[in-house]
């Protein structure tokens, strides 16, 4: 006798032995098998395989799939057994999902493999099916896949809103049918938020939920304090994640009638809160809501615990994250200069928009014989060290610049500061920062560029022409090795635009610096609008990026009245110094600065006297009467620095540097290609130096007959 292929019932010439070894394998087999005749109709199964042993007989014997199986897509099903009778071929392994017909509606996970069960002839082949019960295993792996899409996904920025946002997606509806965030304002404790438990009062504000459409009682933004005792409160004060089965009689939903409403409303019946903890400090909680899908399992603690950890961490660093931009971000504004005074050399307006607590900076520095410096640069990196090494940049540079250096000098010395800087911080040979300067002259107009790995500045004339100025590029500050810095010289007419700018104003939206360049100039081809109104236009037309600082400065040149300075050149004789003395008095009475005639009747006849005794060549000599204030220069071709020295009463000289000093309100020596020159300045009106106490002890008789040989 052997077995009929379909229905398994005995027939003649089967072997005793295949008999028993078929209705073995039905009677015992830990999986579902099924035979379907031709018309697709259950014509044997074992009623003690897994996930289908709660299934009666007459319910099964007889009848179509879709009979016995209401809680599973009978169409994905339907199309499993079509593919095997198209193809022939069998399928293995499918995983399909649906609900137990048993109580509780319980979710199963199954293992559906089709095998074509030919007939004799040509006729429709039936089938046999093997089902296996995954469900737990399917559910291990379930939740491993949760972990790595939470791994995977939550903390792809440092900013705390994306990080919560990206948590919920990552857990609903994978996970849970709804999900939210509440968190402690740091701002209350600051970033030293002591460890343990928040103060009973806190309140908690919710950051984060999911799905959008899911009502979860309480919106985005609203801060409260957590009911108490409720399982929000508990996870709070011991620091646990718990879960909780909801219910209309719990006794916690007392707490908060209102509050909890929507739970019940909903169809909640188990909800994990897990509090959010980083170094010993309390963030906030994650609650997971479950109201369609099976309640949640003791295993799911850990798949909780897990994710709550993971994006604790990532809002920790968020959050400090935001707290050193937000001290960087302060430092870099008090690091910057403060109101810029007018200036006779230019006038102008500035952007700086400090958006990733970068170390971009710029200075506008007054300089002897009304120049000024025009200065925009650049630190590498970000937060606070790069705020820090700034601010010594920047104040190196104004140093370096107020002693009058030439430009290339004045980079190759900046340079030597920021290697030494790196070599501190980084190590030797590390690039620092980069950094472009310009000085503009206004009494010859002229403007000295020199630039170090920056961009060079954007030039236009008066009539709005885009000017190309060729600017060596030299290398980055701080790599060291006594690089040299070649400047460009160029003349500019009154009226002509500067712009000096970090790359972050150009490269937003993508585009590439030169390209930014080129659309700057278009920009500020409008020459004679306001400055602060380019400024401003500058920045809505290029849209610079939110990703790095910006910084535009802009200065428009002018040229200083002719008749506002007098030069003249003298011998190198000592009879000279009585003439330049007569010369400064007839300009002073000419300039109406009677009153200062006497005190810059003795600087000059010093000055003079200082150029004629220990320099080479004539003597240049020239006044410059600017803003209230009144500049002394004397140039001659000599290159060594006089130095300040107080003479003993029994010395006969060396006190004319002295007198200068204390007669200027500033004074200096600016060095030159081919000489020096010492300046003074002194202020006008209402303040002139009083000659007794400029002598400091000395009877003015004597500082006349030293002054005027």
């Amino acid at each position: 006798m052997t077995g009929d292929p379909v229905t398994g019932e005995a027939v003649t010439g089967d072997p005793d032995g295949d008999t028993a070894v078929l209705n073995a394998l039905f009677a015992n087999s830990p999986q579902g098998l099924f035979v379907f005749d031709p018309e697709l109709r259950v014509v044997r199964y074992n009623p003690t395989g897994r996930g289908v042993r709660d299934l009666p007989a007459e319910d099964v014997l007889g009848h179509g799939i879709e009979d016995f199986s209401p809680g599973f897509d009978t169409t994905e099903l339907r199309a499993l057994i079509d593919e095997v009778l198209a193809t022939g071929d069998p399928v293995r392994g499918r995983l399909v999902r649906g609900r137990s017909s048993s109580g509780g509606h319980r979710m199963l996970a199954l293992e559906v493999s089709l095998f074509p069960l030919p007939v004799p002839g040509d006729g429709r082949p039936g089938l046999v099916g093997v089902v296996e019960d995954v469900t737990e295993r399917q559910a291990d792996a379930d939740r491993l896949a949760v972990l790595s899409a939470v791994h995977a996904h939550v903390g792809s920025t440092l900013e705390e809103r994306t990080t919560v946002d990206e948590l919920v997606r990552a857990l609903v509806p994978a996970f849970a049918d709804a999900a939210t965030v509440d968190l402690l304002d740091d701002s209350v404790a600051g970033p030293a938020r002591p460890p343990g438990p928040p103060a009973p009062d806190e309140p908690l504000r919710r950051v984060a939920f999911a799905p959008p459409t899911a009502d979860v009682g309480r919106r985005l933004g609203d801060s409260r304090r957590p009911p108490y005792p409720t399982p929000y409160s508990q996870a709070l004060n011991d620091l646990r994640a718990r879960l909780v089965r909801v219910s209309a009689g719990e006794p916690w939903l007392s707490a908060d009638p209102d509050g909890f409403a929507p739970l019940l409303r909903t169809g909640v019946h188990s909800m994990i809160v897990a509090p959010l903890t980083a170094r010993d400090t309390v963030l906030g909680l994650l609650t997971l809501y479950r109201h369609r899908t099976d309640p949640f399992e003791d295993a799911d603690l850990d798949v909780a615990r897990q994710a709550a950890f993971t994006a604790s961490v990532h809002i920790d660093n968020a959050r400090s994250y935001r707290h050193e931009r937000t001290v960087a971000t302060a430092l870099q504004r008090a690091l910057q200069p403060g109101e810029i005074p007018e200036l006779s050399a230019v006038e102008t307006a500035h952007v700086y928009l400090p958006e990733s607590a970068g170390g971009d900076w710029f200075d506008v520095v007054p300089l002897s014989g009304t120049r000024v410096a025009l200065v925009v640069g650049d630190v590498v990196g970000h937060g606070i060290e790069a705020a820090a090494t700034m601010g010594q940049l920047r104040l190196a540079l104004r140093t370096l610049a107020l002693q009058d250096l030439e430009t290339d000098e004045l980079l190759t010395r900046l340079d030597e500061v920021a290697a030494q800087l790196a070599g501190a911080s980084k190590g030797p040979g590390t690039e620092v920062a980069t950094c472009a300067v310009s000085v503009y002259n206004p009494v010859s107009r002229h403007c000295t560029m020199v630039r170090a790995g920056h961009p060079a500045p954007v030039v236009v004339d008066p009539d709005g022409s885009p000017r190309a100025v060729d600017v060596p590029q030299g290398p980055p500050l701080g790599a060291g090795g006594g690089h040299v810095y070649t400047p460009a010289l160029v003349e500019l007419e009154p009226g002509s635009l500067l712009a000096h700018y970090t790359n972050g104003l150009l490269t937003g939206d993508g585009r590439d610096p030169a390209s930014g360049a080129r659309r700057l100039e278009h920009i500020l081809a409008s020459t004679t609008r306001p400055l602060q109104e380019l400024c401003d236009t500058a920045v809505y037309r290029m849209a610079p990026s939110r990703a790095d600082d910006a910084v535009l400065l802009l200065a428009r040149t002018h040229a200083l009245p002719a008749e506002r300075v007098a030069d003249w050149t003298l011998p190198s004789d000592a009879s000279v110094v009585s003439t330049a003395r007569r010369l400064v008095d007839r300009q002073l009475a000419a300039w109406r600065l009677d009153e200062a005639a006497f005190t810059t009747g003795l600087v000059v006849s010093e000055l003079v006297t200082n150029a004629i005794r220990y320099g080479d060549g004539p003597v240049r000599l020239r006044l410059i009467h600017d803003r209230g204030r009144l500049l002394t220069e004397v140039t001659d071709a000599n290159s060594a620095s006089p130095h300040v020295r107080r003479a003993r009463e029994s010395d006969e000289g060396g006190r004319g540097l002295y007198i200068v000093m204390r007669l200027s309100t500033r004074w200096g020596v600016r060095h030159g290609r081919h000489g020096k020159t010492i300046w003074s300045e002194q202020r006008l009106g209402g303040g002139q130096p009083d000659p007794g106490a400029a002598a400091d002890a000395f009877d003015l008789a004597d500082l006349l007959e030293d002054a005027d040989p």
